[in-house]
């Protein structure tokens, strides 16, 4: 019969074993856990030589083997390498080699820093610390220091991004801003005020410390659980999305936060924000009902809100991140949390919906139809410009050629009047010269002819009897009795042009008389009413009362058209111009477009 020693599966603690055929089956160990030898004899180690966890069967002694690196086992020596501790998750006492870096507890699972868990068990039985300080990592808000006991002497180190609370009876006394610190009972005025401590340094007292990670912790990875029931009210179709992204997370108020959520645990990490694992550890988020309400309820909220199409959501991602973070935040708050950045990465759309198909399907004929329409609006604004500017061209031209042809006129008439000028007679002279030759030519005829051909010519009396002194010398080889005609008809014409001065004088012919210097009375201004009566001189009708009918307002185009009442020229299309600016003279003339009357000479302003 050979003996062996066999750990306990439970307390991890080792007990005398034999084999043969009349050994005990079954053990007592001290922890009250009973070992089945036939079943527990199996167990696995982290061997000390190759570090691979390997399983053996304790019952060989230490004839037992790694298969791995072949090399003895569970010798004394083995044995004696190995460290105890517990579990930091169920409190159950391991036992594992001294060199090994992690354990997994047979009980819960967890997988154990091995060294970590080593020193803590070391100082644990010292029973004090010298040296307080944060051994978490960097995904950690809140770590407390595994000692509770410590002594008066003991240095706390708090770094610059954290903070320290002493905790009694979950009750928070002193806090503790980055820096190095000797616990003494003036660094400590609340534990002094409520349990007295003593000053002697060596004298240990109870108390809890949390580790307060005040750095911004970025890159905490969030997405919807479930789909986001969208109704899109432009075309009233309802569609799913989801989304997803990432925030960060700082602590703002760390009493708050130890207070209402961490409580006794023994830290609060990055996994226990949103569901995940911590050193392989699966974790419950605590946060994760929240966020998932807040995204899914303010996500719809938003984009009906901010009017933002689901086809071109993701331009509208910035807007979509800063509404949630600001209602997350609210939230938060309660648990001293701040959300400084909140970010929406990716919306994702359901392509395969039938809905959401018929929906980019509309969006597409909308966006076509609008662009449609767009084109054609232009074209037709191109159109009326087009016609317009062909018709302001038509027109100027028409100006254009009319102006031409005034000019044209212009320069003729002043030829001809240049021409005249040289010869030493007027155009109404040289009209008179050529009445006259004509009423030469026509001698031979009766006095009544001779009138009656000349006042067929549309000539004035005066003019033609202007016209007998200037062409005396050709009538002259005419007989006696033609001048006599030319002279009766001098005489009748002289008389229908002259007119008698109030001072006596008669037959003047000027427009003043060349005895007192009155000026020639004109023509009194009068109109036919269409009730009969004619000769009105006033504004109504001294018969029936009408008012006098205004005449209407002319204008002659250059074109030769007179008598135009309307602005555009009926022969040649001209706008009429605009009118001149024309003064009244003292003399009685009117409308006088000049600097000078060309009546009396007068100078305009005088």
């Amino acid at each position: 019969m050979a003996k062996f020693v066999i750990e306990c599966p439970s307390c991890g603690r080792y007990a005398e074993a034999s084999t043969g055929f009349f050994a005990k089956k079954k053990i007592e160990c001290s922890c009250g856990y009973t070992i089945n030898v036939r079943t527990d004899k199996m167990t696995s180690r982290v061997c000390p030589h190759c570090g691979n966890t390997i399983v053996f069967d304790q019952s060989k002694g230490e004839r037992a083997l790694c298969p791995v690196c072949k090399e003895k086992i569970n010798t004394a020596e083995t044995l004696s390498n190995c460290a105890d501790f517990f579990c930091p998750s169920c409190a159950c006492q391991l036992s594992a080699d001294k060199n090994a870096e992690t354990y997994t507890c047979p009980v819960c699972d967890t997988v154990i820093d091995v060294q970590a868990q080593i020193v803590r068990s070391n100082v644990k039985k010292q029973g004090i610390a010298s040296v307080i300080k944060y051994e978490g990592n960097n995904q950690t808000f809140v770590w407390k220091h595994p000692i509770e006991d410590f002594n008066l002497g003991s240095q706390l180190i708090v770094h610059e991004s954290q903070e320290a609370i002493f905790f009694r009876d979950g009750r928070a006394l002193d806090l503790f801003p980055a820096g190095r610190y000797t616990l003494e009972t003036q660094n400590l005025p609340v534990l002094e005020e409520l349990y007295k401590l003593p000053t002697n340094a060596d004298t240990i007292f109870h108390s809890e410390v949390y580790f307060i990670n005040k750095t911004v912790q970025m890159g905490i990875k969030w997405g919807t659980d479930s789909k986001v029931r969208l109704f899109d009210p432009a075309t009233g179709i309802y569609v799913e999305i989801g989304a997803s992204g990432q925030f960060s997370l700082k602590v703002s108020d760390s009493r708050k936060l130890l207070i209402k959520l961490v409580g006794t645990a023994s830290e609060f990490t990055q996994a226990d924000v949103i569901d995940g694992n911590y050193q392989l550890k699966p974790t419950i988020g605590k946060f994760k009902a929240m966020i998932m309400t807040k995204v899914k309820s303010n996500l719809a909220r938003v984009i009906k809100e901010n009017n933002i199409n689901i086809l071109e959501i993701d331009e509208q991602l910035d807007v979509i991140s800063g509404n949630l973070r600001v209602s997350i935040n609210e939230m938060l708050e309660e648990y001293g949390l701040e959300m400084p950045e909140f970010f929406v990465t990716t919306i994702v759309t359901p392509d395969d919906d039938p809905n959401f198909r018929r929906l980019k399907q509309q969006h597409s004929d909308s966006y076509l139809k609008v662009r449609q329409e767009q084109i054609l609006k232009a074209e037709a604004e191109a159109a009326a410009e087009r016609k317009e500017v062909e018709a302001t061209t038509a027109a100027r031209m028409k100006v254009i050629g009319a102006q031409g042809e005034a000019e044209a006129y212009k320069l003729q008439a002043a030829a001809e009047a240049e021409a005249m000028r040289m010869k030493g007679y007027t155009y109404q002279q040289e009209t008179a010269r050529q009445v006259g030759l004509g009423a030469v030519q026509n001698a031979g005829k009766s006095d009544g002819g001779i009138i009656a051909d000349l006042a067929g010519l549309g000539t004035s009396l005066g003019a033609i009897g202007g016209v007998m002194d200037m062409t005396r010398e050709a009538m002259s080889p005419i007989t006696s009795g033609v001048t006599s005609i030319g002279r009766g008809v001098f005489g009748i014409m002289n008389g229908s042009d002259t007119w008698d001065c109030t001072c006596g004088n008669r037959n003047i012919t000027g427009n003043f008389c060349n005895n007192c210097g009155a000026k020639k009375p004109m023509p009194a201004d009068t109109w036919d009413c269409t009730c009969g009566n004619n000769g009105i001189t006033g504004n109504f009708c001294n018969n029936c009362g009408a008012k006098k009918p205004e005449l209407a307002e002319t204008w002659d185009c250059v074109c030769g058209n007179k008598g135009i009442t309307g602005n555009f020229c009926n022969n040649c299309g001209a706008k009429k111009p605009a009118s001149a600016e024309t003064w009244d003279c003292s003399c009685g003339n009117k409308g006088i477009t000049g600097n000078f009357c060309n009546n009396c000479g007068k100078k305009k302003g005088e």
